[in-house]
Parts: C-alpha cells; structure tokens; sequence
C-alpha cells in the first residue's frame, strides 16, 4: 500500500502570523511530499509495500529509513500546530510542572534545545522508556519511535522549516512558534494514567 500524504489539518494560510503561506507551501508540497514520493519510490515491489509507515520505520535503515521517517516526523509536525492558539490543558500543564518545575522552565528549555540543535533536525517532548517526560534533540531524521518513545510534541528545526520567514533566527521562529502549539492535540498524545491528578 502506497504511503499517503495526509491533508495539513488547517489551511496554508492560517498560521500566517508565524509561519507564511509561502513557507507552509514549499515545506508541506515539496519537502514533505519529497520524502512521501521517495518512500513509496523505494518500497515499490518489496516486503516493504505492505507495511504501515511505522512498521517501514522500525525495520528499515539507510535511505529508505530517512525518507520514511522524515515523512513521519513531518505529518506529526504539522499536528502539533493550530491558527487558534488553546491554552494548555490542566492536567497537561500539571505534568509539565511536575517534570519541570514550571511550565515557563520547561518552555525556556525546549526552545535552547531546539535553538541548539547542530545542524538540522527536530527537537522533542517525549515521554521514556520510564514514562517521564523528556526533551530531545534528534538530528537529521532521527525519531522517538524507534528507541521506544511516545512522542508527544515536535519543532522542525531543519533550515527548510523557518528561513524563508526569518532567515538565520532560528530562537525567533522557536518562540513565535509557542504561539501556535495545539495543547489539545499534545495532550491526547499522552496516555490517560499519565493524567490522572
């Protein structure tokens, strides 16, 4: 079965305040649908063709591994973003603070991370193997997945993802960016006894 490129959950024009239209366009019909195209280039007639994404993931390396999970991590981006920014729910938060000390330390914290990160890559919430949430740098198509992980949350800090925007600022993009996280989808990510108060 051929992997799909999934529909952008808001129109390329709605996170106009952070992120252009013409940003969204290049990065979501071009990059992402690159690594979609190459993926389904490369699983064409092998054992491959029937897997879901993640089960490619989890059992590929090399090229067909980087196309697949660049094509994951993208469609896991795009989720984690909405033109109506919701407050963090409260039992989200409250786990936050209890990972973080406080939700201002951990946004500091994901954005050095993210600002931080050489080269190209993702910077993640996470929760471990123990269950705890983490912040991770993962460089080039590097994801959670595959070491166990459940990710919760993503910034995309390959250069393709913000220079149109703001060129070189890398901590501006990650900043206006907190502007945009859609806290509901986080926190529907993270298993209900992680919530439980």
């Amino acid at each position: 079965m051929a992997i799909k490129l999934k529909p952008l959950p808001y129109a390329e024009d709605t996170l106009g305040g952070v992120i252009s239209k013409e940003t969204i366009g290049f990065h979501y019909h071009k990059h992402h649908q690159g690594y979609v195209n190459n993926t389904n280039r490369l699983i064409d007639g092998s054992d491959f063709e029937e897997m879901t994404l993640v089960d490619i993931i989890r059992n590929s390396d090399g090229t067909l591994f980087n196309n697949a999970a660049q094509a994951y991590n993208h469609e896991f981006y795009w989720l984690c973003m909405r033109p109506d920014p919701v407050a963090v729910p409260p039992k989200l938060k409250s786990l936050i603070e209890k990972s973080f000390e406080s939700f201002e330390v951990f946004k500091s914290t994901f954005i050095d991370k993210a600002a931080t990160l050489f080269g190209s890559g993702w910077c993640w919430l996470e929760l471990d193997l123990n269950e705890n949430l983490t912040i991770t740098q993962r460089s080039n198509a590097d994801t959670p997945i595959i070491h166990g992980h459940k990710p919760l949350l993503v910034c995309d800090v390959w250069e393709h993802a913000y220079y149109l925007d703001y060129q070189n600022r890398r901590k501006e993009y990650l900043e206006k960016w907190f502007e945009i996280i859609d806290w509901e989808f986080v926190a529907s990510m993270v298993k209900p006894e992680n919530l439980a108060t």
